[in-house]
């Protein structure tokens, strides 16, 4: 339960899951999404839940996983920037450097931030524009960052590596657990 009263509670498990009849497969990314990458009985899910599903999403890493369950072969897609080797991997798959990346009725999202974007951008595409600005409005959603270190271009070649150990680091650490 969130402090605003609202309450995300599974109802079905990968077994009982309608996976005829999925409107949004949404994959989230992050850190565990190694993890993730070699759990079979998830990736199949991925792969069954999307093979009907009408719209097949993700931000960050979690492309890396859709693309993993066989759902991005042929398409475009957007990742967080330091996995973009990882998601290319896979056969067919086509990088999107792109805040977002729609791709017929794939939706990908790049890191963190990008998944406000996403999130709108979905929105937008499941109930129209104005939903999608007055969602932006509510959570006043306008960006202006004090740095211009967002993407590798602009964070310059010092913070790029040693923001490519801390990931290196963290990676080692979640697959030693």
């Amino acid at each position: 339960m969130c402090d605003t009263g609202v309450a995300v509670l599974p109802t079905a498990t990968f077994s009982n899951c309608p996976v005829d009849h999925v409107d949004v497969l949404f994959v989230p990314g992050g850190f565990g999404t190694n993890a993730t990458l070699k759990d079979k009985e998830t990736i199949d899910f991925v792969a069954r839940a999307g093979a009907n599903a009408k719209y097949i999403t993700s931000v960050c890493s979690g492309s890396i996983i859709l693309a993993a369950a066989g759902l991005l072969k042929g398409y475009r897609a957007a990742t967080h920037w330091a996995f973009y080797s990882d998601l290319e991997k896979y056969d067919g798959v086509i990088g999107d450097h792109s805040r977002v990346c729609v791709d017929r009725n794939r939706l990908t999202g790049g890191g963190v931030t990008a998944g406000i974007d996403f999130g709108l951008t979905l929105v937008a595409t499941l109930r129209g524009e104005l939903a999608a600005k007055l969602s932006q409005l509510a959570m006043e959603y306008d960006p202006q960052p004090p740095f211009n270190a967002g993407s590798p271009q602009t964070a310059g070649p010092e913070v790029v590596a040693i923001f490519q150990q801390w990931v290196a680091n963290q990676e080692k650490q979640n697959q030693s657990h």
